[in-house]
């Protein structure tokens, strides 16, 4: 990464894209303090939650792999779930979010383990929240959903800074902000990567 520069405002939902291995990922990482820097600086305000592209899932409750050794609020961890589409998962579990979760999520779905990493970041209640392509493992309903009951305009998380690396085009209306990693919008309409507006 080189020659970049922005200022993220406190609430603002801003949208990284750009194709395929231009650094998308590679600037969440930056903006973690994970990558080594050259020159410049980078500046966070407050506590960061992090969302990798590859669920980590630890051999727990579902419960316990949201909570993440933060103490259970009924409330607050119910409306967590709900906007991270969980509800039926979990009333289709055994023993609900009580039910053990193999190594690495092994009785998971793809999906299910990235709405499992997302409510453990949303739980935490953190200040900026760093969204690696959170969407992509999900249906195209299940994305919708969590993205209007959570990460948009008037989700969840809408007083709060989210930076979201995406490949879904139709999510760039509701961003306050729009950083293009690689190229332009044109061209990345043109290779017809994602859904166009």
């Amino acid at each position: 990464l080189n020659n970049i520069s922005l200022e993220i405002k406190k609430g603002m939902l801003a949208a990284v894209i750009g194709s395929v291995g231009c650094g998308k990922s590679s600037l969440l990482m930056a903006l973690l303090g994970e990558m080594r820097k050259l020159k410049g600086k980078v500046k966070v305000n407050g506590d960061v939650a992090y969302v990798p592209q590859l669920s980590w899932i630890i051999n727990q409750t579902l419960r316990e792999n949201v909570l993440f050794a933060r103490q259970y609020e009924k409330d607050d961890y119910d409306i967590v779930i709900d906007a991270c589409a969980l509800g039926p998962d979990i009333d289709s579990l055994q023993n609900g979010d009580l039910t053990e979760i193999g190594e690495k999520g092994i009785n998971l779905s793809g999906g299910q383990k990235a709405r499992v990493s997302l409510a453990r970041a949303v739980y935490q209640d953190c200040d900026l929240y760093l969204l690696d392509d959170p969407l992509s493992a999900v249906d195209a309903h299940v994305g919708k959903k969590i993205f209007e009951h959570l990460i948009g305009p008037h989700g969840l998380l809408a007083d709060k800074t989210r930076i979201m690396v995406t490949h879904g085009l139709h999510y760039l209306k509701d961003a306050d902000m729009i950083i293009i990693m690689k190229g332009n919008y044109s061209a990345l309409v043109s290779k017809k990567t994602s859904v166009v507006l």
